[in-house]
């Protein structure tokens, strides 16, 4: 079966090669091809370590039609190209009826001492801003959905990987079940801990559906989830980005106010990451997530 890690490389191989396209971003070729995840093959850009130039030069690829893709090894440099993706690329279409077509590949990694200026996972900073599609794909089907959807619209899109799930070749479906006491939403990384939560929670007689968010923004309250939250009477969004005005605690007031439940958010802690173990920031791990429910039980 392919991995998430394959689906990447093949749509990112056709794209440079049928579309005559570009990828673009820091020691691409280097250190493993991006956890292998970019081929070796025409169209292939390195750019200098100026940290805060990328996405500058992709959008002025992006606004002569050629649909970029352009590679942040880490999420935190988000921030540092932010002004070209936040203030142009957002932007262009509905100011000036131009759009810039690129497909931005955020890189998240957490644990083993990235410290806190590789650790960021900042898919709810970039949701603020109106243009700009959102996705956190977690599974190989999400992700050809997410380069699908990108394809068939002209607007910038920010994908939002993590690392830890490159590996995966499961299709993670919703867990749907008449009688649940709660319904878990998980959104990336934060899904494969839910998933654990909810199997234990089920031995312990703590019944759960669980249903995945793979893409952000535009956000649709699917009827099949307002369902289920109207049937459960509870529910629990959990994010791996930070929980202060977060994804989860945004999503978690839509599906309040749709359905007239109790929804709460989980994510990471209000702290900084550090490099030394126990100072790490983590994603909300499958025991936090059980006790968490059991509290709003």
């Amino acid at each position: 079966m392919a991995s998430l890690r394959d689906i990447i490389r093949e749509i990112t191989r056709k794209h440079l090669e049928e579309n005559n396209s570009m990828i673009m971003g820091q020691c691409l070729s280097a250190v493993g091809w991006v956890n292998g995840t970019v081929p070796d093959t025409q169209g292939v850009v390195e750019l200098p370590m100026t940290d805060v130039a990328g996405a500058d030069i992709a959008c002025g690829v992006a606004i002569t039609g050629r649909r970029p893709i352009l590679v942040l090894r880490f999420q935190d440099f988000l921030l540092l190209n932010g002004n070209a993706l936040a203030i142009f690329a957002a932007k262009r279409k509905e100011i000036f009826q131009k759009s810039c077509p690129l497909f931005v590949r955020a890189l998240a990694k957490e644990g083993n001492g990235t410290g806190n200026s590789h650790s960021g996972k900042l898919h709810s900073t970039f949701m603020h801003f109106p243009g700009l599609r959102i996705w956190a794909p977690i599974t190989p089907n999400e992700y050809q959905a997410c380069w699908d959807d990108f394809m068939q619209h002209d607007d910038p899109t920010i994908c939002f990987e993590h690392r830890s799930t490159f590996d995966n070749e499961e299709e993670f479906k919703n867990l749907i079940t008449p009688n649940a006491d709660i319904t878990v939403f998980a959104i990336s990384l934060a899904r494969i801990n839910a998933k654990e939560a909810v199997g234990q929670l089920w031995k312990e007689g703590v019944i759960c559906n669980l249903i995945a968010i793979p893409q952000l923004k535009p956000f649709t309250l699917s009827n099949e989830s307002i369902d289920c939250l109207e049937q459960s009477g509870r529910g629990l969004v959990v994010d791996t980005g930070y929980e202060t005005c977060g994804a989860a605690r945004d999503i978690a007031y839509q599906y309040s106010v749709a359905n007239n439940v109790i929804v709460e958010a989980m994510g990471l802690k209000e702290v900084s990451a550090g490099v030394a173990r126990g100072k790490e920031n983590l994603t909300p791990s499958a025991e936090e997530i059980m006790v968490k429910v059991k509290s709003m039980l």
